[in-house]
């Protein structure tokens, strides 16, 4: 809900978090048959819901996201992780559509999840927060959206995991979605992919402060491991031109000087990477949504399925982290279901990041793809 306050132009102004709880009438059951009995969900919305309620857009977020996409929080020195798509006159139009955005099940930013007390013991979860599956993510999801009495999205948009929940919520509800853009997402990760989301969970599990899972009750966090998560993670996200453009081989040393700490740029580049997530990221929350995505596969989930949705993807040339096969391989699963797709590589020096930014023709075909 947008809030009376200063904007700059494009932008939703001043907007708050709101929080809905989806047990009311039951647990959640997840696909594993596990139960959560609360479960709470934060989530924003921008934008105004036709008396039709036929102009709903759902903005599925990525890995470490949250549910502030758009406009700005009191106080806040940033805007929303998407406010370069999302806002009047934008790609994401707020004037012509009503926007909701929410965070993941399993998160840390206000929705349910390791961090958050289990009413059974009351406790926080941590280590006995139950194992997700996308589908799980995409249930909490349609939770919210039958809480806000919107039956029927005119168009669901997420680029990496966001992409991802995407297309499992096309084949989980083939009618209710009219119009899916994916972006920079895969149905199946690569054996590469999984060994990168390997390292960076070793380094949380190794970390002498992980206790298990259970670092809360002895007052510490597993801060080494998460930051070496997140610098390994990072690297994947950005390309080797970016890195190159940015940094070069500039580094604190002159001529024949050396030292084993950092020297480079890219190296404190990483350091702050690391050191600035883990203002804002839990580390049970990071390993409980990194490994849903290893066992993705959507069209082994729902062999039979036939979406009415029309899906447009995009894929992003200098993306190594999910390039352009991985929307190839949607592409074809789609088509031999008979089901209406089609995909465009855009050229971008970013990599994987560039779903984020706006390297051209972009935000022009997400605007399309919306109609």
């Amino acid at each position: 809900m947008s809030l009376a306050g200063p904007a700059t132009a494009g932008s939703v102004g001043l907007v708050r978090t709101r929080r809905a709880v989806l047990t009311q009438h039951g647990p959640l059951v997840l696909a594993s048959g596990a139960e959560l009995s609360h479960v709470e969900v934060a989530y924003e919305t921008y934008g105004a819901l036709a008396p039709a309620r036929d102009n709903a857009v759902f903005v599925c977020h990525a890995l470490t996201g949250d549910a502030h996409a758009a406009g700005w929080h009191p106080g806040a020195r940033r805007p929303g992780w998407w406010d370069n798509l999302v806002g009047p006159g934008k790609a994401v139009d707020t004037d012509r559509f009503f926007v909701v955005c929410a965070n993941l099940l399993g998160g840390c930013s206000g929705t349910t999840g390791p961090s958050s007390t289990d009413p059974r013991t009351g406790r926080a979860y941590g280590p006995d927060f139950p194992t997700l599956e996308v589908a799980d993510l995409v249930a909490a999801h349609r939770a919210l959206l039958d809480r806000l009495g919107i039956e029927r999205l005119h168009a669901a948009v997420g680029g990496s995991l966001g992409g991802m929940q995407v297309l499992e919520w096309a084949l989980q509800e083939p009618d209710r979605i009219d119009r899916a853009v994916v972006v920079a997402a895969s149905s199946r990760l690569t054996t590469e992919n999984i060994a990168f989301s390997a390292v960076a969970r070793a380094a949380i599990l190794e970390d002498p402060d992980f206790h298990g899972g259970r670092y809360a009750e002895h007052g510490v966090t597993p801060r080494h491991g998460l930051k070496v998560a997140r610098m390994m993670a990072h690297i994947t996200y950005v390309s080797g031109t970016s890195l190159d453009a940015k940094f070069g081989h500039v580094r604190d040393t002159t001529g024949t000087d050396k030292r084993l700490e950092a020297d480079f740029a890219v190296e404190h580049y990483l350091q702050h990477q690391g050191e600035s997530f883990l203002q804002r990221f839990d580390a049970l929350s990071y390993l409980h949504l990194t490994r849903p995505m290893d066992y993705f596969d959507p069209f082994g989930a729902h062999p039979d399925v036939v979406p009415s949705t029309r899906f447009g993807l995009v894929s992003f040339d200098s993306d190594w982290r999910f390039p352009t096969a991985h929307s190839l391989r949607i592409r074809d699963h789609l088509r031999a279901r008979g089901a209406q797709v089609d995909h465009v590589e855009l050229a971008s020096p970013w990599g994987h990041d560039s779903f984020l930014l706006e390297p051209p023709g972009y935000h022009d075909r997400v605007r399309a793809l919306l109609g």
